[in-house]
């Protein structure tokens, strides 16, 4: 376990959703194999209209909403607690809009876990703009949490040689190291395509071979220390002149996690913006973890 790490929580976004209640689930199995404690958050905010027009909000409206909200964190609690009696489980209702609700808990957890989709305050928390501001500003990893939970296959790295995928690694080999799994390492490369003639005359000219000679070093070098440190951790290497999202997806099939970082250059430039972002959250059949680089 990473240093400053332990004392930190595990929050997870609940919403009353069957989603969140996986992402719990998850979460409760993440925190046995960490040794930490559970979080588990639900979001309380109330648009203004700004419309004259509008029909007040009851007096109580806010209350009805916290307490419908304490009560999806209470039976998302009793379910994790009816699988995992021996963690300890903390809930809190925030009245914050959800995004920077999730920001400020991020500050102190060591992991923030939401579901794929839902319904309430957390309600389509990982698609568009909403991912980006939580990736982009959050203060640890995120996983987004759908897929076949029970499969037992390797931990899945997405790793471009940039300072965010040595911290995707970090966090991938200890994850692997913490399952006892098997990490894939895998990195992509790809040559701008072009109908001009000069395009064309270059696949005759580029020395392919060589180019992959050199991207397979590439992933070799940014593995070696990471072999070193964690020597029980079996590691296979993937190096493909494909499209990452592509590779990445097939790489993952039958996986326990796939790792990305939050940004990079090369293949994985912009790995969680637009529709790269969307392909992964939409169709990855594994947990996806989403690392920020080192602050």
């Amino acid at each position: 376990m990473s240093e400053g790490r332990v004392d930190r929580p595990i929050v997870v976004g609940i919403d009353g959703s069957d989603s969140a209640l996986r992402a719990a689930s998850w979460a409760a199995d993440e925190a046995v194999r960490r040794g930490a404690t559970v979080r588990l958050v639900n979001a309380v905010h109330v648009q203004i209209s700004g419309y004259r027009g509008a029909a007040p909000l009851p007096i109580d409206y806010i209350d009805r909403l916290k307490l419908d909200a304490a009560v999806a964190l209470d039976h998302a609690r009793s379910e994790i607690l009816a699988r995992r009696p021996e963690l300890t489980v903390e809930v809190a209702v925030l009245v914050a809009p959800p995004v920077p609700a999730l920001i400020d808990e991020s500050t102190g957890a060591q992991l923030v876990v939401l579901g794929s989709r839902g319904l309430g305050g957390f309600t389509g928390i990982l698609v568009g703009s909403t991912a980006v501001a939580l990736v982009a500003h959050g203060h640890c990893p995120v996983a987004v949490i759908r897929g076949d939970l029970s499969a037992d296959g390797p931990v899945v790295v997405g790793v471009d040689g940039s300072p965010v995928s040595e911290a995707a690694l970090a966090t991938a080999f200890e994850e692997a190291a913490l399952r006892g799994a098997e990490l894939v390492a895998v990195h992509t490369w790809t040559e701008c395509a072009s109908d001009s003639a000069y395009a064309t005359a270059r696949q005759f000219i580029v020395d392919w071979d060589g180019i992959e000679r050199r991207q397979v070093q590439l992933l070799a070098d940014q593995l070696a220390c990471w072999r070193t440190k964690y020597p029980d951790v079996p590691v296979r290497q993937i190096v493909a002149r494909d499209r990452p999202v592509r590779c990445l997806l097939d790489a993952a099939a039958g996986a326990r996690l796939l790792v990305v970082g939050s940004r990079g250059h090369g293949g994985f430039t912009g790995m969680l913006l637009g529709s790269t972002s969307q392909a992964l959250v939409y169709h990855a059949t594994c947990p996806l973890m989403v690392v920020p680089g080192r602050k």
